[in-house]
């Protein structure tokens, strides 16, 4: 319930703290005095849309507090949004700054406009004058027939089933536009894939070719260069290494004499190792060496055809050639693997298809067997509200697939019993402020709202039917905190506490009255500005 409510430079209201009790709160007041500003408040501190307009003269900002007591379905939202739910109460706190920026907090903790949405959805439900329109929404027809029937597992299961429904045939329409787009353009990449699949490609490939390529082209000079070296290393009379042999020799004997040629001599050994080796890897350069016109044809085209290749695909290296081999075999591929993950997902559609129907099913068989005593229940009430031949019953009808079902849920009325259309075509402004009070009655009790506002549900009623209304608000106010704002001295009479919304200098303000104020305020209300006696004595009568 709210327990207290703060103001401070909201429009024309400069400053305002107020504490309210359980049950039936009154709230009445002049027209124009303020009484829907003050609704704009409490609105804007449970997350309405907010505007700088808002804004009053006192200040570069306005700021609403509101405190509620916990029930157990706001402490689940609070541990759902991370934030302390061990205690009594709570406190709602939203600053609006001359810039239009908002900020919201909930125990000074700062939080979105959207978490303090979903947690005032669980603490207050506002009834605006104009909310007869929603009898002509589908959706609310369908939470108030819900809500009777006790369908709230249904109607996830049915949510949870469409949800899947819907993810899965967009997954399943992309995948047949991904299939459609390779299959147009599979037989142009097989090709291209083919082509560069029967290159044989090899990293480092084309340095290789290059590089043979010149020796072959310069194969006759080179061969007859090695044969020369060849020649002068390995000849038998002139050899270099003969010649190292004999000098080495001549050294080993002056070393005898001389210790500094010893190191020579060592040297001289390795020189002729070295020469050798360089002896032996010419000779088996110039064997190797191939004179080869056709294995320079064969290398030349190799390199031709890796070279096409290159500039086709538009890229500078043999890598980057594999890599674009790759892709197209991935491309190819990807068309098979598509048509395996379409008909998979066309299988798991019809599954879903399945499970929903079957939800929707079970939901469309709950709501069909409330549809009557809900019927007969609402007829009940508005009977009791001097509707003593209407009729009002439930029409459930095909309707499109939704997260809700696929069942049309239709309100029928007649104020004579005959001729049932529906409720928002056939029923008046007095008549649907009746059928409405009943709904909200039926909402509040099955959904256990802890608190409940009627701005002026009473519009268009007076009289003993106006009593009526307001012994139903009364009776809810057992279960419940309501809030009535009214402009009726029937309706105001059943409150257990009664505050006055009044205007003065340009400033709206808000008290509670005493109980002599309050027999003076119903009074103003039956008889308009001038109190007369008779009205003091009719407001105490009233309020016996």
């Amino acid at each position: 319930m709210l327990r207290s409510l703060s103001i401070s430079n909201y429009i024309l209201i400069g400053s305002l703290e107020t504490s309210f009790p359980e049950g039936l709160s009154i709230i009445s007041g002049e027209t124009g005095a303020g009484k829907s500003i003050l609704l704009g408040a409490l609105a804007l501190v449970l997350g309405s849309k907010a505007d700088s307009s808002m804004i009053g003269p006192e200040g570069d900002n306005c700021v609403v507090e509101a405190e509620f007591s916990i029930t157990p379905a706001v402490r689940d939202v609070l541990l759902a949004l991370d934030l302390p739910a061990d205690r009594e109460d709570i406190l709602l706190r939203r600053v609006l700054s001359k810039s239009g920026r908002s900020r919201c907090f909930i125990d000074d903790e700062p939080v979105s406009t959207a978490s303090l949405q979903e947690l005032a959805s669980h603490l207050v439900d506002i009834h605006s004058q104009h909310q007869t329109l929603m009898l002509r929404d589908q959706a609310f027809r369908q939470d108030v027939l819900d809500l009777y029937a006790g369908a709230a597992a249904e109607r996830k299961a049915c949510s949870e089933a469409r949800e899947k429904v819907l993810r899965t045939r967009k997954q399943l329409e992309s995948t047949k536009e991904r299939l459609a787009s390779a299959k147009k353009e599979e037989d142009y990449n097989r090709a291209l894939w083919e082509k560069l699949d029967e290159a044989k490609l090899n990293p480092g490939e084309l340095a290789s070719l290059e590089a043979e390529q010149e020796q072959l082209s310069h194969a006759e000079e080179l061969k007859e260069m090695l044969s020369a070296a060849e020649g002068i290393l390995s000849s038998d009379e002139n050899s270099p290494t003969l010649e190292l042999v004999q000098a080495r020799k001549y050294l080993e004997k002056a070393g005898r004499y001389i210790p500094a040629m010893e190191p020579l001599v060592e040297r001289l050994e390795a020189a002729r190792v070295e020469l050798e080796d360089i002896a032996a890897e010419v000779e088996s350069a110039n064997g190797k060496m191939d004179v080869s016109p056709e294995r320079l044809e064969i290398v030349e085209e190799r390199i031709s055809l890796l070279y096409s290749l290159m500039r086709k695909h538009d890229v500078s290296s043999e890598e980057e050639l594999i890599a674009v081999r790759d892709s197209l075999s991935s491309l190819v591929a990807d068309a098979s693997s598509l048509e395996e993950e379409v008909e998979r997902l066309s299988k798991e559609l019809d599954t879903a298809l399945a499970a929903y129907e079957k939800a929707a099913g079970k939901l469309h068989d709950k709501r069909a067997k409330a549809a009557v005593p809900f019927a007969e229940s609402i007829q009940k009430q508005l009977h009791a509200l001097d509707l003593d031949h209407c009729a009002f019953q439930v029409e459930l009808a095909p309707g499109e697939d939704s997260a809700t079902g696929h069942d049309t849920v239709n309100f029928l009325f007649s104020s004579t019993g005959k001729n049932l259309q529906e409720v928002g075509k056939a029923a008046s402004g007095g008549e649907l402020s009746r059928v409405m009070l009943c709904l909200k009655a039926c909402m509040a009790r099955y959904r256990k709202m802890p608190t409940l506002v009627f701005d002026e549900i009473d519009s268009g009623v007076s009289g003993g039917t106006a009593h009526k209304m307001g012994a139903l608000i009364c009776s809810m106010g057992a279960d419940m905190q309501i809030f009535a704002i009214t402009h009726l001295p029937q309706v105001a009479a059943k409150g257990n506490a009664h505050y006055l919304v009044s205007k003065k200098d340009d400033r709206t303000t808000m008290r509670r009255l005493s109980d002599e104020q309050r027999v003076m305020e119903i009074a103003r209300m039956l008889s308009g500005a001038v109190i007369t006696p008779e009205a003091v004595e009719n407001a105490k009568s009233l309020l016996a």
